[in-house]
């Protein structure tokens, strides 16, 4: 009888002091100020618009192109970046267009070329890309089969 007195008052002492620490946290939540909101500034400015990538000099190398947008609340509406043009075959494609390549295929005795495909992976400041293409190149020297065996010219 003893130990269930004992009990009941443990349980009694634990729901006191749970009741106790709920209304101690309500106390110190209400008492915060609720902070207002911060309104997002919308801004008027649109996204930049850059050009094609204009060498310093010659066809390749390093270059600037111009950025702009618009927008009567914007800071900055033109502005100038730095870019590189690789000096190689992919300059056919533009230097923003970035492709995936498979192997060369065979050479093709009749042109002495070979060709391989090259999937569009991914367009540098909007630049408008093919979404597949094709390049060739000389296949090198060709050599010819050499014959098998001995011949004999029979007269």
């Amino acid at each position: 009888m003893q130990q269930q007195q004992q009990q009941r008052r443990m349980f009694t002492a634990a729901l006191l002091a749970l009741v106790f620490l709920l209304a101690a946290v309500s106390t110190t939540e209400a008492g915060k100020k609720e902070k207002p909101e911060k309104k997002a500034k919308k801004s008027d400015c649109g996204e930049w618009q850059w050009s094609v990538c204009v060498p310093t000099s010659g066809d390749c190398g390093l270059g600037t192109r111009e950025g702009t947008r618009t927008g009567a609340e914007c800071k900055q509406t033109t502005k100038t970046q730095k870019c590189k043009i690789p000096c190689n075959w992919k300059k056919q494609f533009g230097a923003e267009c970035k492709y995936q390549f498979q192997a060369w295929g065979e050479c093709d005795l009749n042109t002495a070329l070979k060709t391989r495909t090259g999937n569009l992976k991914r367009a540098l400041h909007n630049a408008d890309c093919q979404k597949t293409v094709t390049i060739s190149k000389p296949c090198g020297k060709l050599t010819k089969p050499k014959p098998q065996g001995k011949f004999y010219l029979l007269k």
